[in-house]
């Protein structure tokens, strides 16, 4: 294509791109009226209006993110077809509603990602538009099948990598990016699967594996939206700064109603990051603490050693071994959890006691043929022990109410209690009660096994009959009224509004969006769950997970070579299948988008040393920057790594250090998984890898962050897994 021809049809583009934000700007226009005449709008139902606004709220949202990149390419097909493909679809009103734009998840727009010069999709050229703001700066053409009868290969100006390598090239920002416009056949066909159960993504650093899930999410939400809105979507990740990093990819695809979680979070009103052991880690992570939990739960159903005198009005009455044991039974026979069993036990205990004092007080005189006299004096003797204080604390001594946080807490503190619930000692701590990451998915087990807390309830159903007592007041002030009235026809207040209805006018309405009111509700369920770094998750974790999705709609993200949890994954079959059993599918990602060749030939033997069965994924580019090494000694340490802050300082893009746990001026490997820098500098990997294959495996995260240059600096013998690296002197970052 000549200069001149390729600036024509550039022209030609930029109208048609202008055309298309000309659409954008009236339909955002046309939604925002809408939304603020919905804001004043009088018909309907209260809800009716609240849902008609939220709705539109969603939409202009997903209008607004639009404006950048609305258009990144177009598909010629072979029939002579343009069709034009960006981040939402457009609809032509004056032309009988023809496509001007459609959405890159729509069937029609699938093409613009598989299609090949093999197998073309019946498509004869994809172009890729090079776009800043609203304005197309470059395009690069890609022919598709065979050459024409001329043998032109048409408008060709690149190659279809061009897009791509300028997209895994560019400098990092603050957070992932969406790879709407450079989508890959391999991550294409799993973003558009079509199974609605668990799907697990495999794949080693750098394979897009995050952010194809969370396009797979995008587009679950366009194909299934009134199904999955209304419930939203949960996202559980590693730690807070791999959520921040990937937060703005589903906002940036027009969807909002997603949940980010670490595992920490998922018990409500706590949000934990404290790690134990790894050790207590495991032994908490095991499936073995169901039982911990149940046998803790019947420990605090006792029967007393001695009796419990209750002193009473007229009789005095007591609580023996064999009664109490008689009222555990039945309480446990009952089937309820321990806390709404408790009603059980104290009936049972209340029905004994009861027949004990009728016993007494009607001795010579009342039998059971009297049964008006008998059942009178029963109802005495059941009101005066509700309100008795010593056969109150002896239910609780007993039977107390018990919330997760107590028991686990008061198990935690007891070797008797910890003995008693055939727990393994090393779970108990002297250090308070501060809770870890490990404790969220116990705590969560025990609202299933405790039930709700019935005096909290209780308080909340006292507070609304007051509120309905007030109301119903005010409506006696209204009727009172009634003689001030002219207009005998006039409808009285009474006539109109009941006291229970005029006391909810009075009760604050849940205004809060659906992300925040589902992360609030322990037992709020999910359209689906996107679990990422899946493999560190523990057995007790995925029951969470899956409470929080009866549907059992997930997308798990990880890699078993990456596993460092001492209660991690082991094997995808062994984890889901107790769960969904063989409808399951895998889907492995083989290609490293992130990771130059040159540092993966170097992250390629660490993996080797821990996990020689796996196979590391092929990068797909090279940086031309050999990654180093540098003896210093531990006085030369610091200012070595302030040098390497100092020159990436000055550039574009992203750095961070990474070292050994507690290093100061240093992240762990853990914490940045999931991440990626344009930089990174390793200190001492001798120490990281020098705990065992767990340490091996930290390395490797470490290694495979950097996008363009890597760097580590060795006070000790560098691991034979390093010697790959160009041992450098007095230079901290070059390239």
């Amino acid at each position: 294509m000549s200069t001149h021809d390729h600036d024509t049809e550039l022209a030609a583009e930029q109208r048609y791109v202008a055309t298309l934000y000309d659409h954008l700007d009236a339909e955002r226009t046309r939604v925002s009226d809408r939304y603020r005449g919905a804001l004043r709008g009088t018909g309907g139902t209260l809800v009716e209006r609240d849902a008609e606004v939220r709705a539109l709220a969603r939409q202009m949202a997903r209008l607004n993110v639009a404006d950048s990149g609305l258009c990144f390419g177009r598909l010629d097909s072979v029939d002579g077809e343009t069709v034009y493909v960006g981040r939402i679809g457009l609809l032509d009103e004056a032309d009988d509603f023809a496509s001007l734009l459609v959405d890159w998840r729509a069937p029609a727009a699938r093409a613009f990602y598989v299609a090949t010069g093999a197998s073309p999709e019946n498509m004869r050229r994809r172009r890729q538009f090079h776009t800043m703001g609203r304005r197309v700066l470059d395009f690069t053409d890609e022919i598709l099948g065979r050459p024409d009868a001329s043998g032109d290969l048409g408008a060709s100006s690149g190659t279809g990598d061009a897009a791509l390598l300028a997209a895994v090239n560019a400098p990092r920002g603050e957070g992932m990016r969406d790879i709407v416009a450079t989508i890959q056949a391999e991550q294409d066909e799993i973003i558009r699967l079509d199974h609605a159960g668990v799907l697990v993504i495999e794949g080693g650093p750098g394979t897009g594996k995050t952010v194809v899930a969370l396009h797979r999410v995008a587009y679950l939400l366009y194909t299934q939206r009134k199904r999955m809105e209304s419930h939203g979507v949960l996202v559980v990740g590693p730690n807070a700064a791999f959520l921040d990093h990937v937060g703005r990819v589903l906002p940036s695809l027009g969807e909002t109603n997603v949940v980010f979680m670490t595992t920490g979070d998922l018990y409500p009103g706590l949000q934990v990051a404290a790690r134990d052991t790894p050790e207590v880690t495991r032994v908490k992570g095991a499936l073995d603490m169901l039982g911990v939990l149940a046998k803790a739960v019947a420990d605090r159903q006792r029967v007393p050693s001695e009796p419990i005198p209750i002193d009473l009005a007229d009789v005095s009455v007591r609580i023996d071994p064999d009664i109490a044991q008689w009222a555990v039974d039945e309480a446990r026979g009952s089937g309820k959890t321990h806390n709404d069993a408790r009603s059980v036990f104290a009936d049972v205990l209340t029905w004994a006691l009861t027949e004990r004092a009728i016993a007494k007080i009607g001795k010579g005189w009342l039998t059971r043929e009297d049964r008006n006299a008998w059942e009178h004096l029963r109802s005495e003797l059941v009101e005066e022990l509700d309100e008795h204080a010593g056969f109150a604390a002896a239910l609780d001594q007993l039977w107390p109410m018990l919330t997760p946080e107590t028991l686990l807490a008061e198990l935690y503190s007891s070797p008797d209690r910890l003995s008693a619930a055939g727990a393994d000692p090393i779970l108990l701590r002297a250090d308070g009660h501060a809770w870890t990451v490990s404790d969220v998915p116990l705590l969560d087990e025990l609202v299933d096994l405790l039930g709700r807390d019935k005096k909290a309830e209780a308080a909340a159903e006292k507070d609304r009959r007051e509120e309905a007592a007030y109301a119903a007041g005010v409506l006696d002030l209204m009727i009172g009224r009634e003689d001030l009235m002219d207009d005998e026809d006039q409808l009285l207040a009474s006539d109109v509004i009941a006291a229970e209805e005029l006391a909810e006018r009075f009760e604050e309405r849940d205004t809060r969006e659906l992300a925040e009111r589902a992360a609030a509700d322990r037992d709020w369920t999910y359209g689906h769950v996107v679990v990422d770094e899946a493999q560190e998750l523990s057995a007790m974790e995925w029951r969470v997970l899956m409470r929080r999705c009866p549907r059992r709609s997930f997308t798990i993200v990880g890699d078993l070579a990456q596993r460092r949890s001492a209660a991690g994954v082991t094997s995808w079959q062994d984890t889901l299948e107790p769960y969904v059993d063989r409808r399951w599918l895998y889907r492995p990602l083989l290609t490293n988008y992130r990771t130059p060749s040159e540092i993966m030939a170097v992250a390629a033997a660490v993996l080797a040393e821990f996990a020689p069965d796996v196979t590391p994924p092929e990068s797909v580019r090279s940086c031309g920057v050999a990654p180093w090494s540098r003896h210093v000694t531990a006085d030369e340490l610091a200012s070595a790594v302030d040098e390497f802050v100092r020159t990436e300082n000055g550039r574009e893009g992203t750095s961070v250090v990474i070292g050994p746990p507690g290093t100061a001026g240093a992240v762990a490997p853990a914490d940045t998984k999931g991440l990626e820098y344009d930089a990174v500098l390793i200190v001492d990997p001798e120490t990281i890898m020098g705990d065992g294959p767990r340490g091996a495996a930290d390395l490797y995260v470490a290694l495979t962050r950097a996008t363009q240059r890597l760097g580590v600096l060795h006070t000790g013998p560098l691991p034979d897994a390093l010697r790959g690296l160009t041992e450098q002197r007095g230079v901290t970052s070059r390239g």
